[in-house]
C-alpha cells in the first residue's frame, strides 16, 4: 500500500505589519497570554475577522496552544471567524430603554432596507447589522454604534442615512 502525501502548504495569514503590532504590546503586559486578547483584534481590524489559521498563528506567536486563543475569541461576540464583517459594523442597541424608544422597530427598517437579518452583511459588503443587548448610552435610546462611532437617537430617516453612507465608504 502507498503511502499518500500532502503537497499542499497552509498559506500564512499574519502579515509582518500585524505581527509587528502583536509584538508591540509584548512590553505592555505581563504575560503573552495577556496578549490574547490584543492580538485578536489587531487581526480583526486588519482582515474584519479572525479565521481559525490566525488563531494558530498568535498561538504560535504567543506560545499557547490554539484552543486557549480560540477560547478567548469565541467569548467575546465582537469578532466572526466564518466571513469578514462589511465594511462598516453596525450593532443597534436593544436595551430596555432603547427598545422602549423603538430600537427593535429600527432594526426590522434597517434589515428590510438592507435584504439582511441581524448578524448577516450586505450583499455589496458595505455593512454588516447586528444587535447590543446594551451600548451603555440610555440616555441617547435609540443608537447604534457604527465601528467605533456612536450615533445618537436615531430614527429611521436617520438610519436611511447612514446606511446611504456606509454603501458609499470607501474601503481603508
Amino acid at each position: 500500500m502507498s503511502e499518500v502525501t500532502s503537497d499542499v502548504t497552509t498559506q500564512r495569514v499574519l502579515t509582518d505589519e500585524m505581527v509587528a503590532a502583536i509584538k508591540a504590546f509584548f512590553p505592555r503586559y505581563p504575560t503573552r497570554q495577556a496578549v490574547t486578547l490584543p492580538a485578536l483584534h489587531v487581526v480583526n481590524e486588519r482582515l474584519r475577522y479572525v479565521p481559525l489559521q490566525a488563531v494558530v498563528e498568535i498561538a504560535e506567536l504567543l506560545e499557547l496552544a490554539p484552543a486557549q486563543v480560540q477560547d478567548t475569541l469565541t467569548f467575546y461576540g465582537m469578532f466572526k471567524q466564518d466571513a469578514p464583517h462589511g465594511q462598516t459594523r453596525a450593532w443597534v442597541c436593544r436595551s430596555m430603554s432603547c427598545m422602549l424608544l423603538g430600537a427593535n422597530e429600527l432594526l426590522d427598517h434597517i434589515c428590510h432596507k438592507t435584504g439582511t437579518r441581524p448578524g448577516e452583511t450586505t450583499a455589496d459588503g458595505s455593512t454588516t447589522i447586528e444587535f447590543a443587548e446594551c451600548l451603555g448610552a440610555c440616555e441617547f435610546a435609540p443608537c447604534i454604534l457604527a465601528n467605533k462611532t456612536l450615533h445618537k437617537c436615531v430614527t429611521s430617516h436617520q438610519a436611511d442615512q447612514l446606511l446611504n453612507e456606509w454603501k458609499t465608504k470607501p474601503a481603508p
